[in-house]
């Protein structure tokens, strides 16, 4: 099936920039705000577990808290998600659930200036939460803006079947995992350096993103309105 048969959610481009994004928050917030994840929580138990086995309590709490925050921000979206499930179209509960998103990454931009980072890296994880709750599918499939293990188990299956039993959708799905890994790693490669150049303020680049997910989601419903 085309691409542009696919709800604009489910769309490659809508896809590269939550994955940018969310790539960008990681970042961002493992640099900026003590070697913490907003969205990555398998690297924070982790990393929990490793500052644990050391009895680094108060480092192993920061983690604690991300997964907290984590937590409750999915709960929060999932009650959004049945405050507007019978909308007409899922664009009215996507729009919204994005600002709810870039609302937390403003507060958390501004908790930076008279915050520790134990506090920031909470809002950005609520945030971030928000992102993986809601979008969930790429052109019909299963897929997450966020953790790149089960893409990348995706791209190799996708290549196998594609070179050895010729399947066209699993070629498809090669390019289209593909794009999603390199808008992950781009996302972090740019937040990586503007955080050297922007320090705390890097936090712009995210905010940037969702902003623009915003109106492509805007454009792609347009008709619908």
């Amino acid at each position: 099936m085309a691409d542009n048969q696919y709800p604009i959610h489910e769309r490659l481009p809508f896809a590269s920039l939550l994955t940018m994004a969310a790539g960008s928050l990681d970042a961002y917030s493992y640099l900026a705000h003590g070697q913490v994840f907003a969205g990555l929580q398998t690297g924070n138990l982790i990393l929990f577990g490793i500052h644990l086995g050391r009895l680094e309590f108060l480092n192993a709490f920061h983690y604690v808290l991300s997964i907290l925050a984590f937590f409750i921000g999915t709960i929060i979206v999932r009650i959004l998600q049945y405050r507007f499930a019978d909308m007409p179209t899922p664009v009215h509960r996507q729009r919204w659930i994005l600002i709810y998103a870039i609302l937390f990454l403003l507060i958390g931009w501004g908790a930076s200036y008279v915050a520790p980072s134990i506090v920031v890296i909470m809002f950005l994880s609520m945030a971030a939460a928000a992102e993986l709750q809601e979008f969930r599918k790429l052109k019909g499939v299963s897929f997450t803006p966020l953790m790149m293990t089960g893409n990348l188990r995706k791209l190799a299956e996708a290549s196998f079947d594609s070179i050895f039993y010729k399947k066209v959708l699993a070629y498809q799905r090669v390019k289209d995992t593909t794009l999603v890994l390199i808008s992950f790693t781009l996302g972090a490669l740019v937040s990586g350096l503007a955080v050297l150049w922007l320090q705390i303020n890097a936090i712009v680049l995210p905010i940037l993103i969702l902003l623009s997910a915003i109106l492509l989601l805007n454009y792609g419903y347009k008709d619908k309105f």
